[in-house]
């Protein structure tokens, strides 16, 4: 019986993942939905009955396993390297140049174009034809494992076909995302749920990858789309374009519509003609990634500290719209800024239809002389936030009125103010209820806290009915209130209350990022974090220490001594701490002295993140500093150094490559 079975459970295995590449790839599928479920039900039934026999590379495996306790960090074999911009033709032939004399050749090329879809960059090892990791880009060097999310999305295989499998090593390098259609549909099925909708399919599809537990995952629509080459053992195509072609007879989807041409004019041409037809793709796009398609002369171009040199891509423009301003409102943000808003006359831009757009501050409308009732040009700032552009002033009728910036908060009635020196009108009422909900959502949002379900509707709620009044009264929560709120279930309670748990393990940069500090943003959060590990060396720590920490400064240090030296903070700490909040982190390693008093500048662009560099020098007791000066001892110059190396010469301080540096610091 067990060897029907074993055969059976094959047949069957092979036969969904052939309706799995007519649905998802060839858009011809054979079966109905129903047909292809219960092919899958027969094929679950036998791995129930039969686990020995059960394959780790069967369809059935693309559900999801249990839920992660976390993503561990893995390397990639080789960087993933961002790609150079370039945003007109002239540069386009300016890139060119720069090639064919790096190759000493000034005949045409033969370029692969891709279109370059605005998802989230990810990496499949295979070896032996078998998916063994799927890795985020990261920060290029190293990137989370995500194999098991990556395992859920139908175009990735788990077993590659044909010339491929026979490859040692190969990885396949591309873009995960979400088509249009499908995401306005998950968010409709989020906002049914009482759920926050998402802002952009690129936001949805990053934050689905981050998820833990693998079976949300499957239930997302994510998509893949190759469009590179990581590490390759063994025989393979010479172009780029081969590659691709292997890619897709090995059952990996490659990115729609890529064309190879010879001669960049051919490639200007290809921009012109998606730049209007962008609309027409059913995902988010935002240029053309252009590759030299000989790996050999890919080689031979090598790559700088940041970029290949045989890559460029080439940005749309943003699309603009002309639409009407119905009115201007004012929004009051988790720190007290007033925010004018354009609420408007909906209108498509970038394939998604745009109802409000930010007029950010009093100066900036009286810039733009916009009234309620123009007609003006709004656009999204990278396809993603809109934006008032102009007023069509040769439109007005007489019937525009003009703005007036209130003088009380719309939430709470208390005074603006606008403070000498700054930009923001603020409301001075720190228990403003708008000030409370943003405050919430900032704290509940991905990089910091990241309690997923904790949506805008449901903050509203829990704000408006008294159930919280701040950040620390999240942590008392019980499911049984929550599942009494307006579409909240049990489940979603019971999620919500599961999530706030997992985020007291958030590490302290995370928590001092999610309090909301004036001017403390993400990067700036992890050097404090780094300097003092914990909430009590932070809190005990003199404005003078704080503004000695690289990267932060006065303005800073000031918000952030001040944030700890008020009682109202410190008792709020106390709470989110007596709570299980995690409040210590880990200081900056330091595995010698070999360079202690010796300060550094680093300049140019070198073989890894600057930010990497400055560990190591902080690791062996040095420092790093912004700026050159007559207290600076060595100059760090890599690829196309700026101005402190002049300054540097001028000053006569030390300069140094990276292989100096790292002899110093034993690398």
């Amino acid at each position: 019986m067990s060897r029907s079975a074993e055969q059976r459970m094959r047949r069957l295995a092979a036969e969904i993942e052939r309706h799995n590449r007519l649905y998802y790839q060839e858009a011809a599928p054979e079966i109905s939905d129903r047909e292809y479920d219960a092919l899958v039900e027969e094929l679950e039934e036998l791995e129930r009955r039969h686990p020995e026999l059960a394959d780790p590379n069967s369809p059935t495996q693309r559900v999801g396993g249990a839920p992660l306790e976390g993503f561990r960090t893995v390397a990639h074999a080789i960087p993933m390297l961002s790609i150079e911009n370039t945003y007109s033709p002239d540069e386009l032939r300016e890139w060119e140049g720069r090639v064919q004399r790096e190759l000493g050749r000034s005949d045409p090329l033969e370029y692969s174009v891709d279109l370059k879809i605005d998802g989230v960059a990810a990496n499949l090892r295979y070896e032996s034809g078998t998916l063994v990791l799927g890795a985020t880009r990261g920060d290029g060097t190293q990137g989370d494992d995500v194999t098991q999310n990556l395992r859920t999305i139908a175009d990735i295989p788990l077993q590659l076909r044909g010339p491929a499998a026979s490859l040692d090593v190969l990885e396949v390098r591309g873009e995960v995302h979400m088509e249009r259609r499908a995401f306005e549909a998950l968010n409709a099925r989020r906002e049914a749920e009482g759920l926050e909708r998402f802002a952009n399919p690129r936001n949805s599809t990053a934050g689905t990858l981050k998820l833990l537990d693998p079976k949300l995952v499957a239930q997302r629509p994510l998509r893949f789309a190759a469009h590179g080459v990581g590490e390759v053992v063994g025989d393979a195509p010479d172009t780029h374009s081969g590659m691709m072609d292997l890619f897709e007879t090995a059952g990996v989807r490659a990115t729609p519509n890529r064309r190879v041409v010879t001669g960049i004019d051919a490639v200007i041409a290809l921009a012109e003609e998606w730049e209007v037809g962008r609309r027409e793709i059913p995902f988010d796009v935002d240029g053309l990634v252009v590759k030299v398609n000989r790996r050999d002369l890919q080689d031979a171009l090598g790559v700088r500290s940041k970029s290949p040199r045989w890559v460029v891509a080439f940005k749309f423009s943003a699309e603009q719209a002309e639409t009407t301003v119905r009115e201007i409102v004012v929004q009051i943000g988790r720190t007290g800024a007033a925010t004018p808003v354009a609420n408007l006359e909906p209108v498509l831009v970038a394939g998604t239809t745009v109802s409000r757009a930010t007029l950010h501050n009093a100066d900036e409308i009286e810039r733009l002389g916009v009234r309620v009732g123009d007609r003006v040009i709004i656009e999204k700032a990278g396809d993603i936030i809109p934006k008032v552009v102009r007023v069509v002033e040769s439109l007005r009728t007489g019937r525009e009125r003009p703005f007036t910036f209130p003088a009380e908060c719309p939430e709470c009635g208390s005074e603006l103010v606008r403070e000498e020196g700054e930009v923001a009108i603020r409301c001075v009422n720190a228990s403003c209820p708008a000030q409370v909900k943003e405050r919430i959502r900032h704290f509940a949002a991905r990089d910091m806290m990241d309690i997923e379900g904790l949506g805008e509707k449901l903050v509203d709620q829990l704000v408006d009915q008294g159930l919280i009044h701040d950040i620390a009264d999240l942590y008392h929560l019980t499911a049984p209130q929550l599942a009494a709120l307006e579409r909240m279930a049990e489940k979603s309670a019971a999620n919500l209350v599961a999530a706030l748990e997992r985020s007291k393990a958030r590490p302290w940069n995370a928590v001092l990022f999610a309090l909301g500090i004036r001017h403390v943003g993400s990067s700036t959060a992890r050097l404090i974090a780094e300097a003092y590990p914990s909430r009590d060396a932070l809190e005990a720590a003199p404005l003078e220490a704080l503004e000695a920490v690289e990267g932060v400064g006065p303005t800073i240090a000031a918000s952030v001594h001040e944030f700890f030296a008020h009682p109202e903070n410190t008792a709020l700490l106390d709470r989110l701490q007596a709570a299980g909040l995690t409040m210590k982190g880990k200081p900056r390693e330091r595995t010698s002295d070999a360079l202690a008093g010796k300060t550094f500048v680093l300049t140019g662009t070198l073989s890894v993140p600057r930010a990497e560099a400055k560990k190591w020098i902080e690791a062996a007791g040095g420092k790093v500093s912004g700026s050159v000066s007559k207290k600076t001892d060595f100059v760090v110059a890599g690829e196309d150094p700026g101005s402190k190396l002049d300054k540097a010469r001028q000053l006569s301080v030390e300069v140094i490559d990276e292989v100096a540096l790292r002899k110093m610091v034993g690398r």
